[in-house]
Protein backbone atom coordinates (compact mmCIF):
# COMPACT_ATOMS: atom_id res chain seq x y z
CA UNK A 1 0.00 0.00 0.00
CA UNK A 2 1.86 3.26 -1.01
CA UNK A 3 1.49 5.90 1.78
CA UNK A 4 -1.22 8.15 0.86
CA UNK A 5 -1.83 12.22 1.44
CA UNK A 6 -5.24 12.14 3.08
CA UNK A 7 -7.18 14.20 5.52
CA UNK A 8 -6.77 12.73 8.60
CA UNK A 9 -10.45 13.06 9.71
CA UNK A 10 -10.88 10.31 6.62
CA UNK A 11 -11.43 6.87 7.46
CA UNK A 12 -11.50 3.71 5.51
CA UNK A 13 -14.44 0.80 6.32
CA UNK A 14 -12.76 -2.48 6.92
CA UNK A 15 -13.97 -3.63 3.23
CA UNK A 16 -12.05 -0.36 1.99
CA UNK A 17 -9.37 -1.33 4.15
CA UNK A 18 -8.82 -4.84 2.60
CA UNK A 19 -9.60 -3.52 -0.73
CA UNK A 20 -6.06 -1.25 -0.08
CA UNK A 21 -4.19 -4.42 0.85
CA UNK A 22 -5.46 -6.89 -1.34
CA UNK A 23 -2.69 -8.40 -4.10
CA UNK A 24 -4.16 -11.10 -6.89
CA UNK A 25 -3.03 -13.61 -3.99
CA UNK A 26 -5.31 -13.22 -1.64
CA UNK A 27 -9.47 -12.40 -1.41
CA UNK A 28 -10.76 -9.44 -0.31
CA UNK A 29 -12.99 -11.99 1.98
CA UNK A 30 -9.90 -12.89 3.22
CA UNK A 31 -8.06 -9.98 3.98
CA UNK A 32 -10.96 -8.72 5.68
CA UNK A 33 -10.55 -11.74 8.27
CA UNK A 34 -7.33 -10.84 9.08
CA UNK A 35 -7.99 -7.59 9.27
CA UNK A 36 -10.83 -8.66 12.10
CA UNK A 37 -8.72 -11.29 13.73
CA UNK A 38 -6.49 -8.19 14.38
CA UNK A 39 -8.56 -5.82 15.64
CA UNK A 40 -10.19 -8.83 17.88
CA UNK A 41 -6.61 -9.36 18.95
CA UNK A 42 -5.98 -5.73 19.56
CA UNK A 43 -2.98 -5.59 17.01
CA UNK A 44 -5.26 -2.61 14.95
CA UNK A 45 -7.15 -0.08 16.11
CA UNK A 46 -10.30 0.18 14.54
CA UNK A 47 -13.93 2.22 15.64
CA UNK A 48 -15.70 -1.06 15.33
CA UNK A 49 -19.76 -2.25 14.83
CA UNK A 50 -21.03 -5.83 15.34
CA UNK A 51 -23.67 -7.54 13.87
CA UNK A 52 -26.74 -8.88 15.78
CA UNK A 53 -26.85 -12.51 14.69
CA UNK A 54 -30.03 -11.66 12.71
CA UNK A 55 -28.98 -8.73 10.86
CA UNK A 56 -26.16 -10.62 8.96
CA UNK A 57 -24.98 -9.26 5.46
CA UNK A 58 -22.61 -10.89 3.39
CA UNK A 59 -19.63 -14.08 4.71
CA UNK A 60 -19.28 -13.50 8.41
CA UNK A 61 -16.08 -12.40 10.09
CA UNK A 62 -14.58 -12.77 13.52
CA UNK A 63 -16.14 -10.60 16.65
CA UNK A 64 -19.76 -10.43 14.03
CA UNK A 65 -17.67 -7.42 12.85
CA UNK A 66 -19.43 -5.27 10.34
CA UNK A 67 -17.02 -5.04 7.44
CA UNK A 68 -18.70 -1.45 6.24
CA UNK A 69 -19.31 0.20 9.28
CA UNK A 70 -16.44 -0.29 10.89
CA UNK A 71 -13.31 2.07 10.31
CA UNK A 72 -9.99 2.37 10.15
CA UNK A 73 -7.50 5.50 10.36
CA UNK A 74 -5.26 5.29 7.25
CA UNK A 75 -2.27 5.58 9.50
CA UNK A 76 -3.12 3.06 12.37
CA UNK A 77 -3.66 0.82 9.07
CA UNK A 78 -0.40 1.64 7.78
CA UNK A 79 1.22 1.02 10.91
CA UNK A 80 -0.04 -2.55 11.44
CA UNK A 81 0.98 -3.65 8.03
CA UNK A 82 4.60 -2.00 8.84
CA UNK A 83 4.63 -4.59 11.67
CA UNK A 84 3.29 -7.16 9.66
CA UNK A 85 6.83 -7.24 7.39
Amino acid sequence: METQKTDPNVKLSLHQAAQLLSTNNESIHDLEVLLAHAIEHGELQANVKRWATEQWEGRQLPGNINRLETFIEPGKLEAWRATRK
